[in-house]
């Protein structure tokens, strides 16, 4: 069977402490899709990791990690983070296997994304300048490489083709960067990612699915940030629901099991593109020092709001989200009012439907507020321990969305992360 953790809102909802609190009851991670714009933040010790291409679940000797068909990779960014990781004493050469299917960013794509964002002027969408757009561009238009072209004989060829017509469009954007180092690291990364394990993904995955493994499959970014159902064209370019399973491992629906979806107690975005509840006040910037909201990639700082159960209750759908988990409670420790975003106000239309184009519409967010716990949750251990006011906003949106929320985190910790009823 297969179990789905993915985000439900714009990102940053903390999947990879999530992944790894739930590790240890699975045999294999996988990671679907996105690329090395995803970061996933662990805590190894006192130690703080961030993932970006690597599944969460690396850190756990027995685990078995993919990295899936529908991910595009950055060789440079994985064999720094493969440093990292064998820094802890971990062998990846046993339990990091990579699909042949999987699409290569090549240091073109890097410079292409930089210069189309830049053309964009004042309507830049937020890339994070990782080459993910422009590499998912070739995989759609047929031209890209792949993992499994590294063995082939004439790869340097197929390369050099490639770049000749990536060159052709920055000449379009007049861009002059040199690039000679990013392509230096680039081929030494490759001599390294083929010494590791490439498989041929779908068959591995079926093979330990026919054995009775057990397979958590981990997404990237988040559900509103769907390349088809997100806020459009404010989005990353992968399928990031739960239906990008299938395709982006190889696997049949029927597979599926339980979809856990992970929401912060709040909402953050960052980048470009609509955000109904943002709080572009104090209340915001409190959010933001408290959470500490900044990009585990970029470090950029995140737009904060209230949480917005329109949203919410569409990933919910998208998804088929059958579990939530419910991020950085604690940050709302500190707020003695909390408010809950219900409906959207569009020129005067009460509506709880996501529009087509939501940036193109005024929408005003339409609050029901609840009082805060004004008080600290992060020592909590149980259930019975969490703040009465809390478990009353908590069970306020399990009957908006018809879905309960069955894990409730109150801090970095592994160890803060408690089961609810």
């Amino acid at each position: 069977m297969v179990d789905i953790l993915l985000g439900l809102q714009w990102g940053d909802e903390g999947k990879g402490k999530i992944v790894d609190y739930f590790a240890k009851d699975y045999d294999v991670i996988a990671r679907f899709q996105g690329g090395p714009n995803a970061g996933h933040t662990l805590y190894v010790g006192d130690k703080k990791i961030v993932l970006h291409q690597i599944p969460s679940g690396v850190f756990h000797p027995n685990t078995v990690n993919l990295i899936g068909n529908g991910v595009v990779l950055d060789p440079i960014t994985l064999k720094k983070e493969c440093d990292l990781v064998a820094s802890f004493g971990i062998d990846l050469k046993k339990n990091l296997f990579i699909a042949e299917r999987t699409h290569l960013i090549l240091p073109t794509h890097r410079a292409l994304d930089k210069a189309a964002e830049l053309s964009k002027g004042e309507q830049k969408i937020g890339s994070t300048l990782k080459g993910i757009g422009p590499a998912y561009m070739d995989k759609t238009g047929r031209n890209g490489l792949r993992v499994g072209d590294l063995l082939d004989k004439n790869f340097t060829t197929s390369y050099i083709k490639l770049r000749l017509k990536h060159q052709k469009l920055l000449d379009n954007y007049a861009f002059n960067e040199d690039i000679t180092a990013w392509e230096e690291e680039f081929f030494e990364a490759l001599e390294f990612l083929k010494q590791l394990n490439i498989v041929n993904g779908e068959y591995f995955i079926n093979e330990q699915l026919k054995a009775g493994k057990r397979v958590l499959a981990e997404g990237a970014q988040g559900t509103m940030l769907d390349i088809d159902f997100g806020t459009f064209p404010f989005v990353t370019s992968s399928n990031t629901i739960s239906a990008g399973v299938c395709n982006g491992l190889g696997i049949a629906p029927q597979k599926i099991r339980d979809v856990i979806g992970v929401t912060k107690a709040y909402c953050t975005r960052v980048g470009g593109g609509p955000f109904p509840t943002e709080l572009d006040n104090a209340t915001g910037e409190e959010l933001r020092k408290v959470g500490n909201e900044f990009g585990a990639t970029t470090g950029r700082p995140r737009r904060c709001g209230w949480i917005d159960l329109v949203a919410l209750n569409f990933a919910c759908m998208i998804n088929g989200v059958t579990k939530i988990v419910m991020t950085k409670a604690d940050v709302l420790d500190a707020f003695s009012e909390l408010q809950v975003c219900t409906d959207y106000n569009m020129n005067g239309k009460i509506s709880r439907e996501i529009p087509f184009r939501l940036e193109r519409l005024k929408v005003d967010p339409v609050y029901k507020s609840f009082p805060g716990w004004n008080k600290p949750s992060s020592a909590a251990k149980t259930e019975a321990e969490l703040p009465d006011t809390m478990k009353t906003y908590v069970e306020f949106i399990n009957q908006y969305l018809g879905v309960k929320v069955h894990y409730i985190s109150n801090g970095p910790g592994r160890d803060q992360l408690i089961r609810v009823s």
